[in-house]
């Protein structure tokens, strides 16, 4: 692929230039030259087998890791520059079956980030109750439940709520439905897209599934050995001559005799 311009455009809210990955005393770097720009208000599905760098490439964005070489800018600053506490902060995390603190309840897990920022207890407590409704548990129903009285569904749902908790300008993703049931997946997707379409987060997407990226996606990055093979909208996705696209696409195909 070729680089991306070096000036930073307004719209751009993470840009990845040059940005090469590998972990101390490894050689074969897990991303590779990585350039890519993610555009304010769109959902950016990151989509690649098992190794290809896809946490990876989420984990630079909130300084969880700094790249070997090349740089990573948020809101035009390189995440270097950037407090790392002050860029989770706002930065919405949300990972695979939700990470909530065991022995927090549902309300003091989604508004953790609030509390650390400061907030008042009367505006912790009316935000802790829109989000929750928001995501569609009844506050009066769930503040009070611990996770583990929670099903794997409503526990994503949490997660979700927590992430949005200090109404971060960017959310990351990574495989947040890939531990759930099929039909609890397919509803939290349908959840999700509603969701989007009326907060218009930036969002970075981690999956593994095409059809996910494909439902949830409004570009699709296909990653392959640490490097973007493909990055486009998912209409051109499926039309993609590309050999790794041509091989998801084929998975979508039902076997003869269904």
């Amino acid at each position: 692929m070729k680089s991306q311009s070096s000036n930073q455009p307004t719209d751009t809210v993470v840009h990845f230039r040059g940005v090469t990955y590998a972990p101390p005393g490894v050689n074969a770097p897990i991303i590779d030259a990585l350039d890519l720009e993610v555009r304010r208000g769109e959902t950016l599905v990151l989509l690649g087998e098992s190794g290809c760098g896809k946490t990876t490439t989420l984990r630079l964005v909130n300084r969880l890791l700094e790249p070997t070489a090349g740089e990573v800018l948020v809101e035009g600053r390189d995440t270097r520059a950037w407090d790392a506490i002050e860029l989770r902060r706002r930065t919405g995390y949300v990972i695979q079956d939700a990470g909530l603190f065991p022995h927090f309840s549902v309300g003091r897990n989604v508004g953790l980030v609030p509390v650390l920022e400061g907030w008042d207890e009367p505006r912790v407590s009316a935000r802790v109750e829109e989000l929750l409704r928001l995501v569609g548990l009844d506050p009066d129903k769930f503040s009070s439940r611990l996770p583990a009285e929670l099903s794997g569904g409503q526990r994503q749902r949490v997660g979700v709520a927590r992430a949005l908790a200090a109404d971060p300008p960017l959310l990351l993703m990574d495989e947040p439905f890939g531990a759930l049931d099929p039909l609890t997946r397919a509803a939290l997707q349908r959840e999700f897209v509603t969701l989007q379409k009326r907060l218009n987060k930036t969002v970075i997407f981690v999956t593994h599934d095409v059809r996910e990226a494909l439902m949830l996606g409004t570009r699709v990055a296909l990653m392959s050995a640490g490097r973007i093979v493909l990055l486009d909208t998912p209409g051109a996705f499926l039309d993609s001559e590309e050999p790794h696209a041509r091989a998801y696409r084929e998975t979508l195909a039902l076997p003869e005799g269904l």
